[in-house]
């Protein structure tokens, strides 16, 4: 397992699903971990859970949409530990519809948090990595940002929208020693994907060329490896 010993890392969307899983994994390589999400109660029982079983967690409850209150909450985070090592940009919501159905706030909600969100926090953090010449940032995109879904053009312009923020960002601030990387998920096994039919699913299995759905560990580790410091 890479080792994250000693740096400070930022999870976002971490109350469930992939970020749940990213910030039980970076803990346990040895990473203090900052769980953000709105839902406090689950993000409060994460860094509990995180902390009981020896590993080093806190939590920051907000609402990313919000961009002066994601901004000082990560300045916040900075003033407590003195920087961010690794900023992992997962909160994501989905409000699907067709187009010709698709409410104005609809498009904005998801456009503002997925992709709002992911500039709020990496502008935040870069300040402090440009300072210590280190850091790392990974963008938990999605597979329809590339191919586009029906129902969901909102969300695959959004994930759409922050794989070119992540390249043009990445270019700007390689040369201080940090990284920008994209991971692009398939079908994963989440709260979120639970929610959809049966025969929806079914119809996706079947362009999966292996069968089966992904799981949050296949993303976690995948996580690692980027957040790795060699």
């Amino acid at each position: 397992m890479f080792s994250l010993q000693d740096k400070i890392a930022i999870v976002t969307g971490a109350s469930q699903g992939i970020g749940k899983t990213i910030a039980e994994l970076f803990s346990k390589s040895g990473a203090h971990v900052v769980c953000i999400a709105r839902n406090e109660e689950k993000i409060k029982n994460l860094a509990n859970t995180i902390s009981k079983n020896g590993h080093s967690a806190s939590y920051n409850p907000c609402d990313i949409s919000d961009g002066d209150l994601f901004q000082n909450t990560i300045k916040s985070v900075i003033n407590d530990y003195g920087k961010i090592d690794i900023l992992i940009n997962n909160a994501g919501i989905t409000r699907d519809s067709l187009v010709l159905r698709m409410k104005n706030n609809q498009w904005d909600d998801v456009l503002i948090t997925n992709l709002k969100g992911a500039f709020y926090a990496t502008k935040s953090v870069l300040r402090s990595m440009m300072k210590n010449k280190y850091g790392r940032i990974i963008n938990i995109t999605s597979i329809v940002g590339l191919q586009g879904n029906s129902g969901q053009s909102n969300y695959s312009a959004s994930k759409a929208g922050l794989i070119g923020f992540s390249q043009s960002v990445a270019k700007e601030v390689a040369s201080r020693g940090i990284t920008i990387n994209c991971i692009a998920p398939g079908w994963i096994e989440t709260e979120m994907t639970s929610e959809l039919s049966q025969d929806i699913k079914s119809e996706i299995i079947k362009n999966i060329p292996i069968g089966k759905t992904g799981t949050t560990e296949d993303i976690a580790y995948t996580a690692l490896f980027l957040a790795r410091s060699e």
